[in-house]
């Protein structure tokens, strides 16, 4: 068997990506390693985790490419999934996310819309996909 278990994001402060998350979105923190450089949040079934450019860099030794807000975004997103899609996406920017998108009704019925956050990664916010 198969699970997806969690996505790690590469930031350059643990706690910072850690409070913003917990703020913007509500989620709880599962633990932040002493060193500060790998964090998770509970979501729901599946996990985001954050990890120290530093502690990253010690793993991939060929490097990566970095995220950040002066550049285009991944070509990834997280997917956040809410009742209130306008309302999420003002509490987030209150707490420093970016619009990018404002919330747009998809021909299939789904409210979507798009922010960055702090430091720079895509996220969409929507509705439950009916079908």
């Amino acid at each position: 068997m198969v699970k997806f278990g969690y996505t790690i994001l590469y930031v350059e402060d643990v706690q910072k990506s850690i409070e913003f998350y917990e703020n913007a979105f509500g989620f709880s923190r599962k633990f932040v390693t002493p060193e500060n450089d790998y964090g998770e949040l509970i979501t729901g079934e599946t996990t985001i985790s954050f990890a120290s450019k530093k502690l990253a860099a010690q793993n991939l030794k060929d490097g990566f490419i970095e995220s950040n807000l002066e550049d285009k975004p991944f070509a990834i997103e997280l997917g956040f999934i809410t009742d209130n899609v306008g309302e999420l996406v003002q509490k987030a920017t209150s707490f420093g996310a970016i619009l990018v998108k404002e919330p747009t009704q998809k021909p299939w019925g789904q409210i979507v819309a798009y922010v960055r956050d702090v430091d720079g990664f895509l996220i969409e916010i929507c509705t439950e996909v009916q079908g």
